[in-house]
């Protein structure tokens, strides 16, 4: 089958390897999924692909080693329980993303997401943008993850459609991290889409192609970057999202919360399948993809009654709520992975046991960050392959995270022996 590598990327499909293979990207609403659609993810990773999910960092769920002939049937398998794929890759608005998992604000902003991601989702003046743009909503400051988003839209007082919410831009990872700026305080709900249009306009019209919109940014300045914006924004009315009853994944704020943890975002096909029926024994209606790439479930009956039934399944759901390990797939799914990245990973839990599993850290198989190594308390990024004696091996960009912004790049080209040594020496602080 003959495919058109660049069309397949808006429908967020990825060629992966030499063998003509493909990953297949889902969006998901917040990373959010019913019972039912996570059942059906299941039942399709059963028949096609490598039989395990990858969790993405940004809320979203991957096929991996799919041929070009399941392709379709993916598809279809996916739209009959409305999970779809357009936009995921390539340069359109991406999956609209929530870092703020089943906690306070949640509710409010995926209402406000959902609608979002039905406005810009598949429309094509949304798509053939210079290169991706990414939008989150936020509950909160907690996780700084406002600081790498195209657009993000952190809620600062919750009150239905009055709510307002801070708004930030221009920021991104990859090979060149950026933290974006807070281009407004405080913005009344209805003015959100409006600004959230203008600013893809701006950066259809100036952005340059294969760069992401930091880069209009670093070029222009800031106030002209406003300036274009507030242009297009000016004959653009507020729209308010009313709707006819209140839209909550939280009704009454009696459902618990359960965190299980997914080594490196990897979910066996078999795991995700006890999940969902273990799930809807005990009154789950809902999963959720955490950013740190594990499942949150949200409990309406006892979740003490869940949780014991998941230990005694084999999952793991201990951990400090603090601690999170996240993995991108490495070079082991990804032709630009230049180290086995979940090896790495479990090499760092054995080695360092409970002192790594309390703290942040994050593995990037290259520059391209898609483990957000900058948001971590320790960032691993493999930077280059060296040869030596007619063998290639990684070496390592070693950052580190302390206060508000992004992590700092303090050690550079290490041997992975190197690596572990330095890194020992900081979790032992």
């Amino acid at each position: 089958m003959s495919l058109d590598e660049q069309q397949l990327r808006i429908e967020g499909i990825y060629l992966q390897n030499d063998r003509g293979e493909y990953m297949q990207r889902v969006k998901l609403a917040g990373g959010v999924l019913s019972l039912a659609q996570a059942r059906v993810l299941a039942e399709l990773s059963g028949r096609f692909g490598s039989g395990t999910l990858h969790l993405s960092t940004r809320g979203s769920v991957e096929f991996h080693n799919l041929p070009a002939a399941d392709l379709p049937e993916v598809f279809n398998g996916l739209a009959a329980v409305g999970l779809f794929s357009r936009g995921a890759c390539g340069g359109a608005v991406r999956g609209i993303y929530c870092s703020s998992s089943f906690g306070p604000g949640f509710s409010r902003t995926q209402v406000m997401l959902r609608h979002f991601l039905h406005h810009f989702s598949g429309n094509p003046h949304f798509e053939g943008l210079p290169k991706k743009f990414k939008i989150a909503f936020e509950a909160g400051y907690e996780r700084s993850r406002h600081l790498i988003q195209d657009l993000a839209l952190v809620l600062v007082e919750e009150d239905g459609e009055n709510s307002r919410y801070d708004v930030w831009t221009a920021g991104g990872l990859g090979r060149e991290p950026q933290a974006g700026f807070l281009y407004a305080s405080r913005v009344p709900e209805a003015d959100l889409l409006p600004l959230a249009e203008s600013i893809v306009d701006v950066y259809r019209a100036w952005g340059e192609k294969g760069r992401r919109l930091k880069h209009l940014l670093n070029a222009v300045g800031e106030d002209e970057l406003r300036s274009r914006i507030e242009e297009r924004r000016k004959n653009k009315q507020p729209v308010r999202f009313s709707d006819a009853f209140s839209k909550a994944l939280l009704p009454d704020g009696r459902h618990q919360r359960l965190r299980v943890n997914i080594f490196a975002g990897e979910l066996p096909t078999q795991k995700l399948g006890e999940l969902v029926e273990l799930g809807s024994q005990h009154g789950c209606h809902w999963l959720l993809v955490t950013p740190d790439q594990n499942i949150e479930l949200l409990v309406a009956g006892l979740g003490d009654v869940l949780e014991q039934a998941l230990s005694c399944a084999g999952f793991d759901v201990e951990g400090s709520e603090n601690g999170a390990l996240r993995v991108c797939p490495g070079r082991s799914e990804c032709r630009m992975g230049l180290c086995a990245t979940r090896d790495l990973g479990q090499r760092i839990i054995n080695e360092f046991g409970q002192q790594a599993a309390v703290r942040s850290l994050a593995i990037s198989g290259c520059r391209n960050s898609c483990a957000q190594p900058q948001l971590a308390e320790f960032g691993i990024l493999a930077s280059k392959l060296k040869r030596d004696d007619n063998r290639r091996f990684p070496l390592f960009d070693l950052y580190r995270r302390e206060g508000d912004g992004l992590g700092q790049r303090f050690a550079t080209e290490l041997t992975e022996d190197e690596l572990f040594e330095k890194l020992g020496a900081f979790l032992q602080e």
